[in-house]
């Protein structure tokens, strides 16, 4: 996760060309002509459009799950955890150990940092007496990379947040392979102190020269408060030349695919805190509510 990566960048889009026009023999050829020509043309760019929705999807387009198959179904009817693993479905920590932001990830225990309830995994912020926050993070592999992990296809979560500056929700995917980058994708980070919106982010995080990382972020504007009042689904769509952020499984933003993310990637969901942001007004306690969280692939 990165820290304060809260930031637009423009976005880039596609210009044409203008259609050219050429003088024919004459007046009367080209009032003949014309009909035809402006016909051809519209075809043209009426296949040409349709092509190009079915190859890369348009933006701002509804994913088509029909194309999917799943491989991954969480609907936290239950919540198989443990603080490292081996064998259980999730882990409480990052598998490289690295907490980040201003709240500890405590080691599960009964009633905290998570309660099933319903098919609703419960994640929970909690200030104790001597002002220390401990949170939740669950993430699908363990130390030895065992687990839940995939190259390409979709990942998603359905979720409610909590309102709350100094509050960071989030979900987001890593590469398996850490040995010369981590290549990481946010799918969704939400700053407390900016209900109107939330960040997606492509990371490449060069291990051993870090002044080459890189990064892509982009700011996805929501009704201010929305994400408090009701469940979302936040998505990313991955394959060899796109990765594509989706908010209600419509296209909010695509990036180029780096190559260091051409590999595996795990899950992980959590409720951290600060992100570079004050946590002195962040509410205590407060919960993160997650529906599910599932993966698919192409047919």
């Amino acid at each position: 996760m990165s820290k304060r990566p809260d930031r637009a960048y423009a976005a880039s889009s596609a210009s044409g060309s203008p259609i050219s026009r050429r003088s024919g023999p004459s007046v009367a050829r080209r009032w003949v002509l014309l009909p035809v020509l402006m016909l051809a043309v519209l075809l043209g760019a009426s296949a040409r459009s349709s092509e190009d929705a079915a190859d890369t999807g348009e933006a701002g387009s509804e994913i088509d799950l029909d194309r999917y198959v799943m491989t991954f179904d969480e609907p936290f009817d239950s919540l198989d955890v443990s603080a490292w693993g081996p064998g259980t479905r999730w882990i409480a920590h990052t598998p490289w150990n690295g907490d980040f932001g201003d709240a500890k990830f405590a080691d599960p225990k009964p009633g905290f940092p998570f309660t099933v309830d319903g098919g609703l995994l419960r994640i929970e912020a909690r200030k104790s007496a001597g002002g220390r926050w401990s949170s939740g993070l669950l993430a699908s592999v363990d130390r030895n990379g065992n687990g839940f992990a995939q190259q390409y296809g979709y990942f998603e979560m359905r979720a409610r947040f909590p309102p709350g500056k100094g509050l960071w929700p989030a979900f987001w995917l890593i590469g398996l392979d850490r040995t010369t980058h981590t290549s990481e994708i946010d799918v969704v980070e939400h700053y407390g102190h900016a209900p109107e919106r939330y960040t997606a982010s492509v990371h490449v995080w060069n291990r051993r020269v870090p002044k080459e990382s890189r990064s892509e972020h982009r700011r996805i504007p929501v009704a201010a408060g929305s994400l408090y009042d009701d469940f979302h689904t936040y998505g990313a769509g991955i394959d060899p030349d796109w990765i594509r952020i989706y908010f209600d499984r419509r296209e909010v933003w695509r990036t180029p695919t780096p190559k260091e993310h051409r590999q595996p990637m795990y899950l992980l969901l959590d409720l951290g805190l600060g992100g570079g942001w004050p946590i002195d007004a962040a509410p205590s306690p407060s919960f993160m509510v997650v529906d599910y969280v599932r993966a698919w692939k192409p047919k």
